[in-house]
């Protein structure tokens, strides 16, 4: 699988897996030891630790949520996607902007990926290229 089509369908996957908390299919996505950085400082080691760091932010979320995500920036075996969330936890509602850099594997796993997000409070217009 080439890295377009594997960025492509992370960033599928996570469009519709996110809003209905679907881990297996979002750690489906990873090699069996990538890496997962949820910041620069937090990483989570294979998909155990991706397993981990999902289901401590989903149980923080309390309402439905929406997902969208950019087309895919590519260069040679890594990819940037772009995303915006609208989300509820039990503070309220929050918006979180961000992009991932990938980096994929032959077989179109994510062998590392580094998330750099910001969060606030409310659910803020998306810009107009997050479909």
């Amino acid at each position: 699988m080439n890295t377009r089509q594997a960025a492509q369908r992370w960033a599928d996957t996570w469009t519709t897996a996110w809003p209905t908390q679907d881990t297996e299919a979002l750690c489906a996505l990873q090699a069996t030891d990538g890496d997962h950085y949820a910041s620069p400082f937090r990483r989570y080691q294979g998909r155990s630790g991706l397993r981990t760091y999902l289901t401590e932010c989903f149980n923080d979320e309390v309402a439905p949520t929406t997902a969208w995500f950019g087309t895919p920036r590519i260069d040679e075996d890594n990819a940037t996607v772009e995303y915006w969330v609208h989300l509820t936890t039990a503070a309220g509602p929050l918006t979180i902007s961000g992009c991932t850099n990938l980096t994929f594997d032959t077989h179109g796993l994510v062998t590392c990926a580094r998330d750099y997000s910001h969060a606030t409070e409310g659910h803020l217009e998306r810009p107009a290229n997050l479909t």
